[in-house]
């Protein structure tokens, strides 16, 4: 009987690049934008402006840039309620988790 030898499986030289965007995809925070819903007096109609972005990390940290304002804060649903006044409402618009990622700038525009 003889021996046969072992299949040798080939190995990959590693990939730098697509370690990076595999990290990049898997720890991504979930973004959203603060919109202001801004209702007009004695009528059905309303207002709507996109008055911050925002970042949930999942661990109990939240950050809002808007315009002159950053505020670090433990949950979307406080984001709500912050840049919620009297008949003005915030509702935060999720945007939907990338499933590509780039090291090229030009790319992600």
């Amino acid at each position: 009987m003889s021996a046969v030898p072992p299949q040798e499986t080939p190995v990959e030289p590693f990939d730098l690049g697509k370690e990076l965007r595999a990290l990049a995809l898997a720890t991504a925070p979930r973004l959203f934008a603060v919109a202001r819903i801004h209702p007009y007096e004695d009528t059905d109609e309303v207002d709507v402006e996109i008055a911050a972005w925002g970042m949930d990390y999942g661990d109990g940290c939240t950050e809002v840039i808007g315009l002159g304002q950053r505020l670090v804060l433990s949950s979307p649903e406080r984001v709500e309620a912050w840049f919620s006044r009297g008949a003005v409402t915030a509702q935060l618009v999720w945007l939907m988790p990338s499933t590509t990622a780039s090291l090229d700038p030009g790319l992600a525009a």
